[in-house]
């Protein structure tokens, strides 16, 4: 039985740590204001750009024409894995669901016999792939010294997906991120980004029926705006991510803290019954004594 001093040590311990997990979970809902708003505002102009990309590529089709970014190599022998994670811990399962998406995907591409390369963009998401897929590691890129992120660090990410491809080095490309739904719900979501694949909006309305004459032709509008297009696919994941981490990060603080003061109150009832008991046993021992006398 732990003695009393080690008791009150104890619940000390746990209330200096639930004060931290408190300041913790006020930290993440500040940010996830800033994070959420920032993600919510990019998602009109992120889907209205996939549109205009979605319908200049059903105009140009599967034509020889077309820009290799669109069209692909014609296989999908070798598959590179984007895996975006935080830098930071301390948020749930945030980092470990969206490598298991990853893991399972790269599992499910080795077993029909297609080679997997994994590019890691967070910490958290390196240390996690590592162990079983150390081997398949082509990159990693650090974000750890960017406070707040701009739409630069999706470019630079861009631009080292698309080196490697216009090098030869995969066939097909494919994000994996966590789309803000709420505070309590981050969905791992795995996005082909090359070659581009966009859907077709049938409810759209009258302009999707609006036919557009082009200078220049799509082709030349499409070699341009495609690499563009994948770089607004990784900010868009990027922000996305960064509102799913605040989220997650503000729902295990206060998990914790909740944990920190239930165990802060079981601990200082277990306290005061061994110190009642050593104070029962004190009085025992004075009355018996004095019974002696």
């Amino acid at each position: 039985m732990p003695s009393l001093k080690d008791l009150k040590n104890r619940i000390e311990s746990v209330k200096s740590t639930r004060k931290i997990t408190k300041a913790m979970q006020m930290v993440a809902a500040a940010k996830l204001r800033r994070a959420q708003d920032a993600a919510e505002q990019s998602r009109p102009y992120t889907e209205r750009f996939n549109a205009v990309l979605g319908a200049l590529a059903a105009s140009v089709g599967d034509s020889d024409s077309a820009p290799k970014l669109l069209s692909g190599t014609g296989k999908d022998d070798v598959h590179l894995l984007v895996v975006m994670t935080a830098e930071r811990g301390l948020c749930g399962g945030f980092n470990a669901n969206i490598a298991k998406l990853a893991k399972q995907h790269a599992t499910e591409l080795k077993g029909k016999g297609k080679t997997v390369k994994i590019l890691t963009v967070g910490k958290k998401g390196r240390d996690a792939m590592k162990r079983d897929f150390g081997d398949h590691f082509v990159g990693h890129i650090d974000l750890s010294e960017v406070k707040r992120i701009g739409y630069a660090d999706a470019q630079g990410i861009a631009k080292d997906v698309l080196g490697r491809f216009d090098a030869g080095e995969f066939d097909v490309a494919t994000i994996f991120y966590a789309k803000f739904v709420n505070v309590v719900s981050q969905t791992p979501t795995a996005q082909q980004i090359i070659p581009a694949a966009y859907e077709t909006d049938d409810d759209a309305g009258d302009g999707a029926n609006t036919l557009y004459d082009y200078e220049p032709d799509e082709e030349a509008i499409l070699a341009d705006l495609l690499p563009r297009g994948v770089a607004t696919q990784i900010f868009a994941a990027l922000l996305e991510n960064g509102a799913s981490e605040q989220g997650a990060r503000m729902s295990a603080m206060d998990n914790a803290t909740r944990n920190a003061g239930e165990m802060i109150d079981k601990l200082t009832i277990e306290y005061n019954r061994s110190r009642q008991a050593v104070i029962t046993n004190e009085l025992i021992e004075i009355i018996s004594g004095a019974e002696a006398l």
